[in-house]
């Protein structure tokens, strides 16, 4: 007789909940993390440098096109990009763009000690870090790293989320990256639990989500890959306590909570502008994008607006490979992401904006209500609510902390994420491409895939920090 199991892990919610109310873990203290994150920082060498294009080793530039890519066909290639939105008339954007077909994996381990659920993470180095040294999750490789395409060594951990599953998968989605710097990229963002023992490597430690809501709120320290796969887990929903905002922020997790749209009538309305967009995307010849130059040791826009692609030369003990060079986007100053925030009804709502990018796979992803990547795009393209944003020191300012995106593929790409309570300033009617939902409607999504974009999964991990 085929025995039927629970559709939902009904318990689940309630172990991420203990395990977000612990700050001391069994293995490591606050303290112990920091002198083991220190410890770890003094055994592995790094070094990183800026190199021209013509000191690279492995990458070339293809006579046909002028595309960047690697002697082995694999890893990523640098391509030209036409993009075009209609309601923006004849303006064409031209751009170059990372194009990595592969999927990666994103992968935390789960356990539980002494009853408390906690999550194996890494200490990696990536090469664009603005620290050279972060908390990643337990596996983050791309298909080329972990088929060893660099004859490197292998991925620690990799069993556990590629092929016989060991443990209970938590989720597992595939989720896209950035669309404004990467073609159609996707990753595997996998939570995986086990209850056998786990051997641990030096570069790994456990830790609470409760010790990782406290280190979220530290400048640079959580990767942008890490923060990705937590905005996934399924909402724990603590008793509401502490300030109106903090009980409005409970009721938004709630699944029992109401919110101003049902889901239902969310999806509609997403899938109608998802529907109806026209957004009209080519790849093209890298030296024949209009208005970019190549250099010797930059691609850049003629006017130093937005980014640029550089080249630099990698030392780092502890990796699959010791030595490499590759090129790196490289943003033009810190950008800015923000959640505007607003209690209704009792409930805390977030104002997302259905953004088109020209590197996604499906045109338009939900994303913060402001989203800038570099310091150009602020001053020369402000958004629409750039004005809600106070200066710093704010009361309506919730949550504020730089945080890196991927160190693999961009070099020192900041951005400020903010959670702003909004102010009376801000009145119905919204633009069409704009509305209010709850974390709880967000996170949901979440679960099926290309719905929110890397930038609005970061902000829902910062939100979940919050207690």
């Amino acid at each position: 007789m085929i025995k039927l199991q629970p559709r939902e892990d009904l318990a689940l919610p309630g172990r991420l909940a203990e395990s977000a109310d612990r700050v001391a873990g069994v293995h490591l203290s606050m303290q112990g993390f920091a002198d083991w994150m220190s410890e770890r920082g003094a055994a592995h060498g790094f070094r990183i440098e800026r190199i021209g294009f013509s000191a690279l080793r492995g990458w070339h530039f293809a006579r046909d096109s002028g595309n960047l890519v690697h002697e082995s066909g694999r890893f990523f290639s640098v391509e030209g990009l036409r993009w075009r939105r209609p309601e923006e008339g004849a303006a064409v954007h031209y751009q170059p763009i990372i194009n990595q077909p592969e999927v990666g994996v994103l992968g935390i381990l789960v356990k539980q000690f002494d009853g408390v659920a906690h999550f194996l993470m890494q200490a990696k180095v990536e090469p664009g870090n603005p620290r050279p040294l972060m908390l990643s999750p337990t596996v983050q490789a791309t298909r080329s790293n972990y088929t060893q395409v660099h004859k490197g060594a292998q991925v620690k951990y990799l069993e556990y989320f590629v092929g016989p599953r060991r443990g209970r998968v938590v989720t597992d989605v595939l989720l896209s990256e950035h669309g404004d710097w990467f073609y159609r990229k996707r990753n595997r963002n996998m939570i995986v639990e086990v209850d056998d023992p786990v051997p641990l490597d030096d570069d790994f430690c456990w830790l609470t989500l409760g010790q990782i809501n406290e280190l979220m709120a530290v400048d640079n320290l959580i990767n942008m890959d890490t923060r990705t796969v937590l905005a996934c887990l399924p909402q724990a929903t603590p008793a509401a306590a502490g300030d109106g905002f903090r009980r409005a922020l409970a009721a938004s997790r709630a699944p029992d909570a109401g919110a101003l749209w049902t889901t239902p009538q969310l999806l509609s309305w997403f899938t109608g502008l998802r529907s109806d967009c026209e957004l009209e995307t080519g790849r093209m010849p890298l030296y024949d994008l209009p208005g970019w130059h190549r250099g010797e040791s930059e691609i850049s826009r003629v006017d130093g607006r937005f980014f640029r692609v550089v080249a630099v030369d990698v030392r780092a003990e502890g990796r699959e490979v010791a030595a490499w060079t590759q090129p790196l986007i490289e943003p033009c100053g810190r950008g800015l992401c923000a959640f505007l925030v607003r209690e209704i009804g009792g409930v805390l709502h977030l104002l997302v904006h259905a953004r088109a990018e020209g590197g996604f796979l499906d045109g338009v992803e939900l994303g913060p209500t402001v989203q800038c990547m570099s310091r150009t795009q602020i001053e020369d393209e402000p958004p629409l609510f750039l004005d809600q944003i106070p200066p710093a020191g704010s009361p309506r300012i919730r949550y504020h902390v730089v945080h890196s995106e991927e160190g693999g593929r961009f070099l020192n790409a900041e951005c400020d994420y903010l959670i702003v309570e909004a102010d009376d300033r801000l009145a119905d009617p919204l633009p069409p491409d704009y509305t209010w939902v709850t974390v709880g409607q967000l996170t949901e999504l979440l679960r099926h895939g290309q719905y929110a974009n890397v930038q609005a999964r970061t902000l829902i991990a910062c939100l979940n920090s919050i207690r």
